[in-house]
C-alpha cells in the first residue's frame, strides 16, 4: 500500500525546467509520506511527472515504484497504491498472452496488463487500488480507482495540467494551487457531512476519481470512463443455494485478501462481523503453525459509564474474550483516554484535509497508529452492514419511507446552527434533496419488485454509494496516516454484486437481521457472537470528553476570530453548548449526537483556519 501523486500536461516541456519539476513532485511525495514510509521516487518525463511513496507488503526486493516498461523505444510507467487478490491468475493469463515478469510484484501485472490489453484490463482486477499509468508512446496519463473507491484518488485542473494526488494535501503542494471553498462545498459539508457526493472533493474545482471509473488525460482533453457499476439483476437461486454461494464468497474473500510476505492482524470488536474475518484469518494461519494477532478497541472508564441503548445494546468485552479464547488469538486490548482522542481531531481532520467523523475517526487514527507500530496489514469487518443490510433503516418504515439519506433523516438540528445569511445562501435542503434523488436514479429497481423491496434496493444502493464510502474514507485516512495497510473482504466485488440482488427475505431468514450473514458464520463462531445483535465502532460515554470539547469551542467564541464564526450563528451556538445532550437524536448514522457535532464543528474550525481556505460566496 502506497500514496501515489503527479501532474500532466500535454502541451507542457516539463524537462525543459527539469530541477524544479523534480523538487515539485518531491514536495507532493513529502507531504504523502506517511502513506507509504518505506521508500519513496520520482520519474519526470517532457508531459508528465509521478511520484510514489511505499509501503513494502509484497515483493520487498522487486516492487519498487514508480515502475515502467518498454514497447521498442516507448516507455509506459506505473505508480501504484493498492493491492490485487488474484494475482497469480492474472499472471498466468498474461503469460499466455506473451508477458513476461522479472518481479513478483502486483504492480508488474497491472503495468503487463495495460500493456497486452489495454486500459480495459482494469475490469479483471480483484482488490483494492488507484494508480496512474503514463502511456509515452500517446502522451496520455490514466487514472484509475477500484470500484467501491476503497482507495482513493483526487485530482484538479490547474493552467492545463491535470494534478492527482492520493491525498488533497498532495494536490496543494503544486505551486499556485490555492485551497477555497464555495457554495456546493459548504453545503456538502453542512448538508451530507461528513458524507460526500461521490467524485467531489469539496474545496473548488477539485474532484475525485468516481469509484468503478479511469479517466484519461491527453492533447484531446479529458474523458471519464465507467467500467463497473452496480446493477440490478433477478435473484433465482434458492436459500440452499444462495447461503452455499454466499459462504464460498465471504470465505474466498477473507482468504485472498490474507496475502502478504509481512504478517498481517486483524480488529477483533467481537460482533459477527470482525469476528468470521478473524476466525477465518486464525484457521488458515493455523494451517501454517502460526497464530493470528487481534486487536479490540474500548476508551477510559467505559466500564463505568457506559449506558445500554437502541444503537449499542451491549459493550463488546465479554464477546471479544469468547472469541479469543476460541480462536486462540495473540490479543491486545487498546484503551483510548479522553485528552488524547480530543486533541487528535485535528489530526483526523489533517488526514482527511477536511472534516470527518470527528472523534469516531480520531480514536480509530490513535488504535491504528497503535497497531502500525507491530503490523502492516489488518483485515477488518467494516462493510458487512452495508452490504448484508445490518443497519435500522433496512427495517423500519419510517426510514424506508423518509426519501432522503436515511442516516441524516432530519436536516433541521443543522439549519439551526447556521447564520442567517449562509442559510439563505446555500439553500442546504434543496441541495441535500437533489443530491438524494440524483443517486436513487442511479439504480433500476426491478419490475419484480415490490414497493418495501424497491425502497429497501434504493437503500441499500445509497448505503454503498454514499454511507459505506464515508467508513472506506474513515478507514484509509486513519489507517495510512501510520503507514497501516487497512483490508476489508465484506467489499468484494464479486460478494456485493451477488447479495446486493438476494431478496430480503433471505437475508433476514426467520426475521433476524443478517442472517444470511449469521448462517454463514455458524461454523466458524460461537453461536452467541453469531447471533449477536449489532452494537457499532464503540464510543466513550465519559462526560469528561464533553465537557472538554464544550470548552475549546467556548474558547473559540470567546476570542472570536475564527472563520467558523462567519458561517454559524453565535446565539444558537451558545444555546446548544449549554446543553448538547438536548440535541437529541444522532444527526449521521448511529454513532454521532452532541458531543460529535461539537467535535465536528471544531474540526471545520481547524480546516478553515490551517488551510487558509478563502470561503467564496
Amino acid at each position: 500500500m502506497c500514496g501515489i501523486a503527479g501532474f500532466c500536461n500535454p502541451f507542457a516541456s516539463f524537462l525543459e525546467n527539469k530541477n524544479q519539476y523534480e523538487q515539485i513532485l518531491r514536495d507532493m511525495c513529502q507531504v504523502i509520506r506517511h502513506r507509504g514510509p518505506d521508500d519513496n521516487d520520482i520519474r519526470l518525463f517532457n508531459r508528465c511527472g509521478l511520484a510514489h511513496t511505499r509501503l513494502a507488503i509484497i515483493d520487498l526486493l522487486g516492487g519498487m515504484q514508480p515502475m515502467t516498461r518498454r514497447i521498442g523505444e516507448h516507455e509506459f510507467t506505473i505508480a501504484y497504491n493498492g493491492e490485487l487478490y488474484n494475482t497469480a491468475e492474472l499472471k498466468s493469463e498474461l503469460t499466455a498472452w506473451g508477458a513476461s515478469f522479472s518481479t513478483t510484484s502486483d504492480t508488474e501485472v497491472i503495468l503487463q496488463g495495460f500493456l497486452c490489453q489495454g486500459p480495459e484490463f482494469v475490469k479483471k482486477l480483484n482488490g483494492i487500488f488507484s494508480f496512474a499509468i503514463w502511456d509515452g508512446c500517446h502522451e496520455s496519463l490514466y487514472l484509475f480507482r477500484d470500484s467501491f473507491g476503497i482507495k482513493p484518488l483526487f485530482y484538479t485542473i490547474f493552467e492545463n495540467t491535470l494534478v492527482f494526488s492520493s491525498e488533497i494535501k498532495g494536490i496543494l503542494a503544486y505551486p499556485g494551487i490555492k485551497p477555497s471553498v464555495s457554495e456546493s462545498g459548504l453545503n456538502e459539508i453542512f448538508g451530507l457531512g461528513p458524507a460526500r457526493n461521490p467524485g467531489c472533493g469539496i474545496f473548488d474545482n477539485f474532484h475525485e476519481c468516481l469509484p468503478g471509473h479511469y479517466l484519461t488525460y491527453s492533447r484531446f482533453g479529458l474523458s471519464d470512463t465507467c467500467y463497473w457499476k452496480l446493477e440490478s439483476h433477478p435473484h433465482t437461486d434458492s436459500y440452499e443455494e444462495t447461503l452455499e454461494k454466499t459462504a464460498f464468497l465471504v470465505t474466498d474473500a477473507i482468504k485472498r485478501q490474507m496475502v502478504s510476505d509481512v504478517p498481517i492482524c486483524t480488529f477483533l470488536s467481537g460482533g459477527l462481523d470482525s469476528s468470521l474475518v478473524s476466525a477465518v484469518c486464525a484457521k488458515e494461519l493455523e494451517k501454517d503453525g502460526k497464530d493470528l494477532t487481534t486487536f479490540s478497541f474500548d476508551f477510559q472508564d467505559n466500564d463505568k459509564y457506559f449506558q445500554a441503548n437502541a444503537f449499542q445494546p451491549s459493550q463488546d468485552r465479554p464477546y471479544v474474550d469468547a472469541m479469543t479464547l476460541a480462536i486462540h488469538s495473540d490479543h491486545h486490548y487498546l484503551i483510548c483516554d479522553n485528552r488524547v482522542q480530543a486533541d487528535l481531531l485535528a489530526d483526523s481532520m489533517r488526514a482527511h484535509d477536511l472534516p470527518c467523523m470527528a472523534d469516531v475517526d480520531s480514536s480509530l487514527l490513535y488504535f491504528c497508529g497503535e497497531v502500525s507500530k507491530s503490523h502492516k496489514v489488518v483485515l477488518t469487518g467494516e462493510c458487512a452492514d452495508e452490504v448484508f443490510g445490518g443497519y435500522p433503516w433496512f427495517h423500519k418504515d419510517e426510514f424506508l419511507n423518509s426519501e432522503t439519506f436515511p442516516w441524516t433523516p432530519d436536516l433541521s438540528p443543522r439549519l439551526s446552527l447556521l447564520h442567517p445569511e449562509i442559510k439563505e445562501k446555500l439553500h442546504l435542503e434543496e441541495y441535500v434533496d437533489n443530491s438524494y434523488r440524483c443517486a436513487v436514479s442511479e439504480i433500476d429497481v426491478l419490475p419484480t419488485d415490490s414497493g418495501i423491496e424497491a425502497n429497501r434496493r434504493r437503500i441499500s444502493y445509497l448505503n454503498i454509494r454514499y454511507f459505506m464510502q464515508t467508513l472506506l474514507n474513515r478507514m484509509d485516512r486513519t489507517s495510512m496516516h501510520s503507514g497501516l495497510e487497512a483490508r476489508v473482504p465484506f467489499a468484494d466485488r464479486a460478494l456485493v454484486e451477488y447479495v446486493f440482488n438476494v431478496p430480503w427475505e433471505m437475508k433476514t431468514k426467520d426475521g433476524l437481521v443478517k442472517n444470511l450473514l449469521r448462517q454463514t458464520a455458524l461454523p466458524y463462531l460461537p453461536s452467541k457472537i453469531a447471533l449477536r445483535q449489532k452494537s457499532p465502532y464503540p464510543k466513550t460515554y465519559h462526560p469528561f470528553y464533553e465537557q472538554l470539547l464544550s470548552e475549546r469551542l467556548k474558547q473559540i467564541l470567546a476570542e472570536g476570530t475564527s472563520p467558523l464564526l462567519t458561517l454559524l450563528e453565535r446565539k444558537a451556538l451558545e444555546q446548544f453548548l449549554e446543553n448538547p445532550k438536548d440535541y437529541g437524536k444522532p444527526w449521521y448514522g448511529q454513532l454521532m449526537a452532541g458531543p460529535q457535532m461539537i467535535a465536528y464543528l471544531l474540526q471545520i474550525h481547524d480546516w478553515l483556519t490551517e488551510y487558509k481556505i478563502q470561503i467564496k460566496l
